[in-house]
This record gives C-alpha cells, structure tokens and sequence, in this order.
C-alpha cells in the first residue's frame, strides 16, 4: 500500500531541557537518523515537521514542513501541514524520537485501517500511540476545523474520527520514546 510518511520533529523538547529531540545523539547518530532508517523502507515519501533546525533537517535530503498554523500547535499542526503535502492518500506518522519503530508499522497499520477506516492507531501492551498513525488525507480539512476551534491534544482528536488500532504486542518495546537525558541512558 502506498503511503507518504512524517517524521514529527516539531516539539519543544522540554523534558530534554529545551533540546531539538531529533537532533539528539543516540547509539552514535542523531535521533531522526533511527526513526528515517525505520520508515524510508516502509513508505514512497518522507517528510519532516520541524519548527526549528530546519537546516539541521534538510540536510538528509527529504522536505522539511514548518507548521503555519500557529504558535506550537503540536502534532496534530504538524500532521495538519503534511497532509497538505502528501504524494497519496495515506499519511504515515511517526514522533523523531522513536528509535525502534517496527519493520512492518505500515503493513499493520493498514490492515487495520482496512478499506473504510479514517484511522489506524500503533497499541502494544502498555497503551495506544497515538501519534504513531495510519490517516488518510481526506481529514485534512476536519483536522484544520478541528485546530481552528482549539482541538490540541492528539488522542482526543484521534477517538473523535473513525479510528482503529493496529496490535503490536508481539513487539514490545518497539514504541519506546527518548523524552529524556534520562531515558538515553
């Protein structure tokens, strides 16, 4: 299934002590390095969201977007500005900060997209994730509405669609996140 991908890079990076998380070093490369490894297989585009570092993003050679939608918005401002983009209907999206995304997310999440689905979450054993999705791009438009009425929190705009998930709980552990110089260790 053919599917455009972004890499959300956007955040402020508080729990890092203000640091861009993609830009961060982890086992000898930058963050976003381990996550593009991960989706460049899986997807006919790439994209990164970044408010910041825009140079440091380009120079992998893939679109970097900055949201004008407002003032830090989050992801789903992010996600908003990719859909724009999008070279298919399907929008992949994935945080930078998740150094071991499966292999098969897509696969997965597609099947539980299937064909009627507006989205398909990753769930694993803990929790669902919901910034890492399965969206089709015909809810560019709802998404938008949705921001411009001060929709801001991810999962709650996620549940308000026609949404699934997609299990990963053969996998744990894949959909750890780097929040912290903490959690580098």
């Amino acid at each position: 299934m053919a599917a455009s991908a972004v890499i959300l890079a956007g955040g402020r990076g508080r729990r890092m002590g203000g640091q861009d998380k993609g830009t961060v070093i982890f086992r000898g490369k930058p963050l976003i390095e381990h996550v593009i490894e991960r989706l460049q297989p899986q997807t006919d585009q790439i994209m990164i969201s970044a408010n910041r570092n825009v140079e440091f993003y380009r120079q992998y050679g893939y679109p970097v977007l900055v949201d004008n939608l407002g003032e830090y918005w989050g992801p789903l401002a992010g996600i908003a500005t990719a859909m724009k983009f999008c070279n298919s209907e399907l929008l992949l999206t994935a945080p930078c900060d998740t150094p071991f995304l499966p292999t098969d997310l897509l696969t997965r999440l597609s099947e539980a997209l299937g064909e009627t689905g507006d989205l398909a979450m990753a769930e694993d054993n803990l929790r669902i994730h919901p910034v890492i999705a399965l969206l089709r791009c015909r809810l560019h438009d709802r998404l938008i509405t949705d921001l411009g009425q001060g929709e801001r929190k991810v999962m709650n705009w996620m549940q308000s669609q026609q949404w699934s998930t997609a299990s990963f709980n053969d996998q744990s552990g894949l959909f750890a996140n780097i929040n912290s110089p903490d959690d580098l260790d």
